[in-house]
């Protein structure tokens, strides 16, 4: 029995239909042009019609995106070079200006954010590089959210993650660290052996006191002299001995 062409019609436009229905899950949505024209506004999530060739499709996902900078040479102000990496998140807030206002959101977000941490970290000192983490990452946030506004872009944080320093730097570094731990060992010693000369200094003042009034007065003076003294005098006789 020969298939009836109003049949066939029937398949082909069941067919189509099934084919032009999309699903867009929850973190998604649709930027539709109808050809060629954007629509007024994203579809989804669930089920959006796209009806082709008229219709074209562009998803977007709405989810945070943890984009990872690659290693960057950076000149510190003080002429020290490092290399810098970092990581970026950022999520699309308007996925129709992020598909119309720049050809690839996440490449020009990486471009840009290369840029960025070249230029920002290059105006500051090693030493505010290492110590300033906080306020560089602040820093970098505020410029790359302000820059991808236009695209739909929101920037959330700005992570500077590692700081590789040159060998000669970080050996220099650990002498510094090593000076500065001894400098600290050697006032604490200092400040310990002036504490305990205290006591001696006020013993030897007293003794001294009560040998003056012995010469003036020719007489015997007794005194009590208590057991810490002994242990003191003795104490002090040793540091001289040694």
């Amino acid at each position: 029995m020969p298939i009836s062409p109003l049949a066939i019609v029937v398949v082909i436009v069941v067919f189509y239909v099934i084919s032009s229905i999309k699903i867009l899950p929850e973190y998604e949505r649709g930027v539709v042009f109808r050809l060629g024209k954007l629509l007024s506004r994203p579809k989804g999530p669930g089920v959006v019609l796209v009806f082709a060739p008229i219709d074209r499709i562009v998803r977007v996902s709405l989810r945070t995106i943890v984009l990872d900078v690659p290693p960057q040479d950076v000149i510190t102000r003080d002429n020290v070079s490092v290399k810098v990496n970092a990581v970026v998140y950022f999520r699309v807030m308007d996925p129709s200006r992020a598909i119309v206002e720049i050809e690839s959101y996440q490449y020009a977000t990486s471009q840009l954010a290369q840029t960025t941490l070249r230029s920002v970290l290059g105006q500051v000192e090693l030493d505010g590089l290492l110590s300033e983490r906080d306020r560089l990452n602040q820093q970098l946030q505020h410029i790359l959210d302000q820059q991808t506004d236009p695209w739909g872009i929101k920037v959330s944080a700005v992570e500077v993650k590692h700081v590789d320093l040159p060998a000669d730097m970080q050996r220099a570094m650990a002498r510094q660290a090593e000076a500065e731990r001894e400098k600290r060992a050697k006032i604490i010693h200092a400040e310990g052996e002036l504490q305990a000369a205290e006591p001696v200094t006020i013993t030897l003042r007293y003794l001294q006191t009560l040998t003056e009034i012995a010469s003036e007065k020719n007489s015997t003076i007794i005194f009590p002299l208590p057991i810490e003294l002994l242990n003191l005098v003795k104490t002090l006789e040793q540091r001289i001995s040694s």
